[in-house]
């Protein structure tokens, strides 16, 4: 054994580890692949010992080959063999293999499952790590199913370093094990919670990337995110909150109110470019999602705008990217705030980086308008001038005609100037979007009827210098302009000043050059124009004119019978035959004209899109009938089979026409090609050529210009370079001068205005003001016969392959009996109970009867507990939002986020209830978040007592080690419990609220066998008159001490239309009210809606208070305007707005120990004594009113008397006890450390309460 163990240490020291095996390759790169393939040789050997080390460094070369693109395939069981590995060095080495080599089909992978789970169950930390790490890497759905139990235990791991591995890879669980999200995301939810901060970064990560596809289904999660957001630091876990909260907002507008102003602050504060630019992205998606407006609605895009105006003037070429791309989304909803900054996007057309002037292009789209459009059309050509690389003019050509064509041409006023624009455009040399610039033309002459004549004019012109277009024939390039210019002349021709001129430069033999589609068009236009001259003709009685037109058409016709596309072969021998036709007749003296004009008389309209979708087949016809008779099988057997490898003559025909055959050339073919060029170019004169010195190298004398002769040439006939406006040798552009009269015409009007006031003078700059000199005629299309006007084009659904698809699930639905996650166990087979011996049956039927001993002991167990929990009131098994706020105003509950489960009251706080859990849907508590305000801050939370301790099942107090803790527990709590019950003998009862989304017209009862309380509803009655009703009610937040927001329904009385309301509140000293930015004190809040007859909606107002101490009486006014179909009249209604003391103050949970130390602190030192008439009232009712109204929560209530709890947004606490005395009267006695404040509220009570 000991020479077997020296010998295979030996074989180890000459065996080639991975630096060798790199060092070799690099060494044999002239036969990489031969070298390569003897070390798989040797690998191969290797991997067939016993010593795991040798197989691990075989395995770790066989990784480095697999990343050179060898295919190890082959090595998948030793791989796995290595994975197995009780040393952590090898067993790092399969993970890594596997995980870079093994996929969903790897066939080996069924082996590895207990493998996985064993190393997950490891106490070495890292050995859990590395098989989460390589699982996540070849997770299947087998996998998933067999794992996600023993993933999710790990969750719980106390190491976080476990903890956040294990919450990361639930994601790849979901994906491939869609059933396991649901059982799993309780606690997931949790996660968010964690003390560490990479667990809950991880848990952050998760959740956001499952919303991403499926965001609706994580909106319950909101509030969690928002307390995240709020007190995180870390800029990546923000990042993703913030995009989650932009996916979300689109989907539950109300959330945007909440974002605003968080988002706000951090885009002043955050110094990070990336946590800014998320930022900026979600305000825009909250203002978007917005349906009314807000106070600083304005002033948060200019924020916006301004930051990304920094971005765009950074030298990093990212973020000036990234801050163009965010203006392109403010621009969709607010193009005015971006249009001021038009010479910053101008500025980035100048940008050395293409992607960058591509997307200031995109901004530009945006921003015209009637006002700007020629001036940034005019800058756009000439940047396309200077402009270096065709993709990018092409950009620019595009862009310029999609500026201009958006909308219907919306911001075109003189189509002259865009018709001259367009034919400026067919200089650009080497363009691929002469089709565009063809069909605007088209376009263009057909819908704007003013223009056809100008537009004949130009597109006359272009056929007069077609030659300099015609150079470029390739499909889509400049010469498509043609196609256009001889539809449009021919067409109307009626508008030619020249009509035989523009048939000869259509007639010309550069012509059969063009595209066979060109030239079909320029044959069809032809004999259009020739019908025209030959109508003028006979109303001249030019009878030689008459010949002379029809003999050269029948002369030059002949050409295009000559070409090699069909179509235009078809064409013009149909035409060619008809002018043989027409030639006879004229020679007869027949006159013939207006029977060829009546071939193309009429007016061709577009026809509508997907006018043939819209078509209703006819009855009788299915078009799914064989037209004749099907294919028999027998004919297809009988005939020669299609193969795959087998080409088919009439396919390869095919390709041979359609594709160019490449011709490969010998070297002594190309040899020889290359010396006929040589000699070629050495007898031509044309070609410049080296001398004999100067040959293979430069020229080494400087040749002097000065010393060339210039002949002078001597011509008879001076040479004609035509110059048109649209050609090179023009030094201004056509479209220059309606620019220029714009300029002018601007001018005039500025200083006709000048001296007047400036709303005059701002309303006649508006665009609508501009002069429109032609219009559009909107056509939607001819249809078809029996066409219908709905064109159902169908929704287009997600892919099925789409692994995100499966996972959306409705997560707050509670978890079905069957929802668990599959558990693997061993199942054990026994002989059957004939076989076994007498004593076997007697042992197992004692083991069945202790089992079903415990299983009824642990029954009894869980029904005592069901049993303690109902007494106590203890509702923790199904936890509610709702449940942990002790009595409080509608606006001002203390909501913990979702997924806590601690108890903020003790048990004789609570409020006795049915011993039915009740489960709320979280949907109710995220209304009831986004309604309320946010959180207040609890004074002191202590501990519960230990009777009221909750019983929580989890898995981790199932497990072995908390057993004998949780029964010690269990035995204390009961003693307890008994020495309570001795002595109180009458039972606790506290009062709870009901609120359905953060608003309550009615009270619970506090008793449940009393009586219920009367209705009660926080809004008041603002003012009324014949035509409108307003009532209003106040909220505060607890983070805004000196905020207030009143929320004021407006009801419509009348019958007609209400619109320009108008709300003001005069300030006084302590109180103002917030205004939109710039507005003085005696401007009012514009409201942002109109109400229709016997219609309401809500508005909110912020106001601005010092001090709380003394209630507030402000006078107001609301005006508006009644609008009748004769006339509108304006209305105003004065109010007087009552800010009471107790509209501060925020019903807050307290504990009794937290109450008695208040008491007993000293702090309190300020006491009032109230006394109330119930009348006749039950206590509960009257208890009840006091917290609805003075906004109290319940600390403890003991038979007839209570002890309350309350907080102001400034930090003041109220203490009250509430006492009921005998004759129907009730005391409430007061303590605050403010006694004004004290003094007020507990006089409002006593209004209120009585």
């Amino acid at each position: 054994m000991a020479l077997k163990k020296v010998k295979g240490s030996l074989e180890r020291v000459f065996d080639k580890n991975l630096h060798d095996l790199v060092r070799g390759i690099r060494n044999h790169k002239d036969d990489e692949a031969k070298f390569i393939a003897q070390c798989i040789d040797e690998i191969k050997q290797e991997l067939r010992q016993d010593n795991i080390a040798v197989k691990a460094n075989a395995v770790a070369k066989l990784t480095y080959l697999q990343m050179l693109g060898y295919d190890i395939s082959w090595a998948a069981f030793n791989v796995i063999e290595v994975m197995s590995s009780n040393k952590f060095t090898f067993k790092r080495i399969g993970y890594l293999a596997a995980s870079q080599s093994f996929h969903e089909e790897t066939e080996v992978l069924m082996l590895t499952t207990n493998m996985i789970r064993k190393d997950l169950s490891s106490q070495n930390q890292y050995d859990a790590a590395i098989a989460l790490n390589g699982l996540s890497c070849f997770m299947t759905p087998d996998l998933a199913r067999d794992l996600a139990n023993d993933v999710m235990t790990l969750m719980t791991s106390t190491r976080p370093y476990i903890r956040k591995r294990a919450v990361l890879i639930m994601y790849k669980i979901f994906l491939k094990f869609p059933e396991a999200l649901r059982p799993a995301f309780p606690r997931l939810k949790e996660k968010l919670e964690d003390p560490d901060p990479g667990v809950q970064s991880a848990a952050v990560n998760v959740i956001c990337e499952l919303a991403r596809k499926n965001p609706k289904n994580y909106l319950s999660l909101a509030p969690v995110f928002f307390k995240l957001m709020t007190s995180s630091t870390n800029n990546w876990v923000l990042i993703k909150i913030i995009k989650l909260f932009g996916a979300l907002t689109p989907l539950e507008p109300r959330l945007g109110k909440k974002l605003i102003e968080p988002l706000t602050n951090l885009i002043h504060s955050t110094s990070a470019m990336s946590l800014l630019y998320e930022c900026i992205n979600t305000v825009i998606a909250v203002l978007i999602s917005l349906s009314s407006g807000m106070p600083n609605h304005n002033a948060s895009i200019q924020l916006c705008v301004q930051k990304l105006r920094i971005l765009i003037e950074d030298s990093d070429q990212n973020l000036k990217y990234l801050g163009l791309l965010a203006m392109s989304k403010i621009l969709k909803t607010h193009p005015k705030s971006v249009q001021a900054h038009k010479d910053l996007i101008l500025q980035c057309l100048d940008d050395k980086d293409e992607s960058i002037r591509l997307r200031a292009l995109d901004l530009l789209y945006g921003m015209v308008s009637k006002k700007n459009l020629m001036e940034i059309v005019r800058k756009l050509m000439v940047h396309m001038d200077k402009a270096e690389g065709s993709m990018y003019r092409d950009e620019l050509l595009s862009k310029i005609v999609q500026i201009c064509s958006q909308n219907n041409y919306q911001y075109i006023t003189n189509f002259e100037w865009y018709v001259s624009v367009l034919v400026e455009l067919t200089r650009v040399e080497g363009t691929r979007h002469g089709s565009v610039i063809a069909s605007q033309m088209l376009d263009v002459a057909i819908r704007v009827k003013a223009i056809r004549a100008f537009a004949v004019e130009q597109m006359a012109q272009l056929l007069e210098n077609s030659h300099t277009v015609a150079s470029s024939a390739q499909r889509n390039g400049i010469c498509e302009v043609l196609y256009a210019a001889a539809w449009i002349a021919g067409e109307f021709s009626e508008h030619l000043r020249d009509p035989r001129g523009t048939l000869d430069d259509m007639l010309r033999q550069k012509v059969t050059s063009l595209p066979g589609h060109i030239q079909a068009v320029f044959v069809q236009n032809i004999m259009k124009l020739y019908a025209a001259i030959l109508v003028k003709y006979e109303e001249d009685e030019d009878n030689d004119g008459i010949r002379e037109v029809s003999d050269l058409l029948v002369e030059k016709l002949p050409m295009f019978v000559q070409s090699g596309d069909l179509e235009v072969q078809e064409r013009a021998c149909c035409i060619l035959q008809l002018m043989k036709y027409v030639k006879k007749l004229q020679d007869k003296d027949v006159s013939c004209a207006d029977e060829v004009a009546a071939l193309f008389a009429g007016e061709l309209n577009p026809v509508a899109p997907k006018a043939q979708r819209k078509v209703a087949v006819p009855e009788g016809l299915d078009l799914d009938k064989w037209i004749n008779d099907p294919p028999s099988d027998s004919s297809d057997d009988e005939g020669p089979a299609n193969s795959l490898f087998i080409p088919d003559d009439s396919r390869m025909m095919n390709e041979s026409m359609t594709r160019p055959v490449v011709e490969e050339l010998s070297d002594d073919e190309l040899e020889r090609r290359r010396e006929a060029r040589r000699a070629e170019t050495q007898n031509n004169p044309h070609y410049l050529k080296l001398g004999a010195s100067a040959k293979g190298s430069k020229y080494q004398e400087v040749v002097n210009v000065e010393d060339i002769p210039v002949a002078n040439i001597d011509l008879s006939v001076p040479l004609y370079v035509p110059v048109t406006e649209n050609s090179p040798q023009s030094t201004k552009r056509l479209s220059d001068k309606y620019l220029e009269a714009e300029r002018q015409a601007r001018k005039r009007d500025k200083k006709r205005r000048h001296g007047k006031k400036s709303k005059r003078r701002h309303k006649s700059e508006s665009e609508e003001d501009v002069p429109v000199v032609h219009k559009v005629d909107i056509m939607g299309g001819e249809m078809p016969e029996g066409a219908t006007e709905s064109g159902d084009e169908g929704n287009l659904e997600l892919d099925d392959n789409d692994p995100h698809k499966l996972l959306d699930i409705d997560l707050d639905r509670p978890l079905d009996a069957d929802e668990k996650l599959p558990v693997r166990t061993h199942r054990i087979v026994s002989p059957s109970s004939e076989d076994r011996p007498v004593e076997e049956k007697k042992k197992h039927h004692r083991k069945d009867k202790e089992k079903e001993k415990k299983r009824k002991e642990k029954e009894k167990k869980k029904s005592k507990k069901e049993k303690k929990r109902n007494k106590s009131g203890d509702d923790s098994a199904h936890p509610s939002l709702l449940i942990a706020t002790e009595l409080m105003s509608p606006g001002h509950e203390a909501i913990p986020s979702p997924g806590e489960e601690e108890e903020v009251a003790p048990p004789s706080a609570l409020v006795k209830k049915d011993t039915t859990p009740k489960k709320e849907e979280p949907k109710d508590d995220l209304d009831f978040w986004l309604s309320g305000q946010d959180a207040p801050v609890a004074v002191e939370v202590t501990a519960p007592e230990p009777g009221a301790a909750a019983d929580v099942d989890s898995d981790a107090e199932d497990t072995s080690r908390h057993k004998k803790k949780k029964e010690k527990k269990a035995k204390k709590e009961k003693k307890e419990k008994k020495e309570k019950k001795e002595k109180k003998k009458k039972s606790k009862v506290a009062d709870d609220e009901d609120v359905d989304s953060g608003r309550r017209d009615g009270f619970e009862e506090l008793d449940s066998d009393g009586p219920p309380p009367p209705p009660m509803s926080s809004y008041r009655l603002l003012a009324e008159d014949s035509n409108i009703k307003m009532t209003y009610e106040t909220r505060v937040q607890s983070q805004q001490g000196q905020q207030l927001i009143v929320s004021v329904i407006f009801t419509s009385l009348a019958e007609q239309h209400l619109k320009s309301l108008e709300f003001n509140v005069m300030d006084s000293l302590n109180t103002k009210m917030d205004r939109l930015p710039g507005a003085t004190t005696h401007d009012g809040v514009p409201v942002p809606f109109q109400l229709p007859p016997n219609s309401f909606n809500e508005g909110q107002f912020a106001f601005q208070v010092q001090s709380i101490n003394v209630a507030q009486k402000l006078r107001g006014t609301l005006t508006y305007t009644i609008k009748t179909e004769e006339s509108s009249t304006s209305e105003k209604l004065d109010f007087k707005l009552y800010l009471p003391c107790t509209a501060f103050l925020i019903a807050t949970p307290c504990s009794s120990d937290a109450f008695a130390r208040l008491l007993q602190g000293g702090e309190l030192s300020s006491k009032y004594s109230i006394k109330l008439s119930s009348g006749g009232a039950p206590f509960s009712h009257v208890l009840a009113k006091v917290c609805f109204y003075g906004h109290f929560a319940i600390v403890e209530q003991i038979d007839q008397s209570a002890s309350l709890y309350s907080c102001s947004t400034q930090g003041h606490h109220i203490c009250l006890l509430v006492k009921a005395n005998g004759g129907g009267d009730v005391s409430i006695d007061g303590k605050c450390a403010d006694g004004s404040l004290l003094s007020n509220v507990m006089e409002e009570i006593k209004v209120t309460a009585s």
